[in-house]
């Protein structure tokens, strides 16, 4: 990478004072500009790319910047990226290029690239070579470091590249900028230690690593305190919190904890393995009041063979007993999952037992995909021989499948009465708000704006396929 020219380096140091280096870069960017610099933020990805940018902007905004919804406008362009799918990457070249007459016409404008795209050397090794405009890099260990890059680009002028890994430290105390009023996203652990032979993730988001009990109830003191009415944890196996800490706080002890906080508030959680699932967690969820009757569950295949070939680590049986028992302690369970359609060396008759699956379990939703290889997984190198075209059509009858199961569901509810948290208007000026149940489903109804962010209770007048439709209760 590199020349010596751009400022880059593998091993990171132990982290200095970022505090220092944000009180330093906003005494440069005063000098720098008459008016607070405008920061224009995008985020691809999961729901935990989202929560690093709303650390990300928490320094900007101590840095001195404010934000802009129009690139055009900024002074800084931020893209935080996302490696899990080659179509994904493709839209963050496309838009990285885009950038490239906004650059010309502004030659000050600070562009800014970070993430799990840019932790792969081969990605940041691709931007330095073909992106010449693009003033800093960095991974997703770096991310509490920003200040200090931020500063280091700044102060030489000069490019700067970090993508080196940390030993697995855990930096608490980053301000933060969040995105909603009255939602957030907690983060109570990072990385992963299951490496499914599809995913770039461990590669990208390190070895597991759990914050500590009092660091998570802190935050969520906080977020309480801010008038939130709903949390969402986040991590890549929430099922694996604590399992690399001594305190004795595992995932369903932290669940408790969290919900005994006083105020009214909804739990949520993404995202939870299969293989770590237990009955005792699926026990805890039905007996905390506050923790919603929503189950994220990746199955990915509905074959064994598969399963295997994928090191997930879990059967079709173990599965479906899962859900099983889920449905046993809380009847009113809302199920949803991530399915990938023609893994290498699938076959037809593999993918109809995916099928089935579907048909059985009858999701609430689900997160559909066409394999797509990624760099340095240990499916990248298996043969593929199945046809694209053939993947497609298996693609679409499971779109199909789930479309009817989801149309089904959907007339099921009609003329019950459901809890729902109102989070906005559906369309300027007509009068129709959108809700979403505990179960993750959304209903709109005609209501004042005054009620959003607020808890009522919708009874459900109609369904058309998953779209529901209400009135308030």
């Amino acid at each position: 990478m590199p020349s010596p020219e751009a400022d880059s380096r593998r091993r990171m140091p132990q982290t200095p004072d970022q505090k220092e280096y944000m009180r330093m870069a906003r005494t440069l960017i005063s000098m720098r500009y008459a008016e607070p610099p405008l920061a224009f933020v995008h985020t691809y990805g999961c729901q935990g790319n989202v929560a690093d940018s709303e650390r990300i902007k928490g320094m900007l905004r101590e840095m001195g910047y404010r934000f802009t919804d129009d690139k055009s406008k900024a002074d800084l362009v931020l893209f935080n990226t996302c490696a899990v799918r080659e179509h994904a990457e493709d839209r963050v070249f496309g838009n990285v290029g885009a950038l490239k007459p906004l650059k010309q016409n502004k030659k000050d404008m600070l562009v800014v690239l970070c993430g799990c795209m840019m932790q792969q050397p081969h990605i940041a090794e691709k931007i330095y070579q073909s992106y010449p405009f693009v003033n800093l890099v960095f991974g997703t260990f770096a991310v509490p470091r920003f200040p200090e890059l931020l500063y280091r680009v700044l102060s030489r002028g000069r490019r700067v590249t970090e993508i080196g890994e940390t030993a697995g430290e855990i930096t608490e105390g980053l301000p933060v900028e969040r995105d909603h009023p009255f939602k957030a996203f907690l983060p109570i652990m990072y990385g992963c230690n299951n490496f499914c032979t599809y995913c770039v993730v461990p590669y990208v988001r390190g070895r597991e690593r759990s914050r500590t009990a009092a660091a998570v109830l802190k935050e969520a003191k906080e977020i309480i305190a801010g008038g939130a009415k709903e949390i969402t944890l986040l991590g890549q196996n929430v099922n694996s919190y604590g399992k690399n800490r001594e305190d004795g706080v595992d995932f369903p002890a932290l669940l408790r904890l969290i919900n005994d906080l006083p105020s009214d508030f909804r739990i949520r959680f993404m995202t939870s393995h299969p293989k770590d699932c237990t009955e005792r967690l699926l026990d805890t969820m039905a007996a905390c009041e506050k923790v919603s009757r929503h189950l994220h569950l990746p199955f990915q295949s509905g074959n064994d063979r598969v399963l295997k070939a994928m090191n997930r680590g879990y059967t079709r049986e173990k599965y479906l007993s899962l859900v099983a028992y889920a449905r046993k302690v809380m009847p009113d369970i809302s199920i949803t999952s991530d399915v990938i359609v023609g893994f290498p060396g699938e076959t037809e008759a593999e993918f109809l037992d995916t099928l089935s699956l579907i048909k059985e379990v009858r999701f609430s939703s689900l997160f559909t995909f066409i394999y797509s290889p990624r760099v340095g997984t240990r499916a990248a190198a298996l043969e593929d021989p199945v046809p694209a075209g053939e993947k497609s059509r298996w693609f679409t009858s499971l779109l199909k499948a789930q479309e009817a199961i989801a149309a089904e569901r959907s007339a099921d509810m009609v003329g019950r009465t459901y809890e729902v948290l109102v989070e906005y208007e559906t369309k300027e000026g007509n009068g129709l708000l959108s809700g979403r149940t505990g179960g993750n489903v959304n209903i709109d109804f005609p209501g004042d704006r005054a009620l959003i962010g607020r808890y009522v209770n919708v009874r459900v007048t109609e369904a058309k396929n998953w779209l529901l439709k209400g009135e308030l209760a």
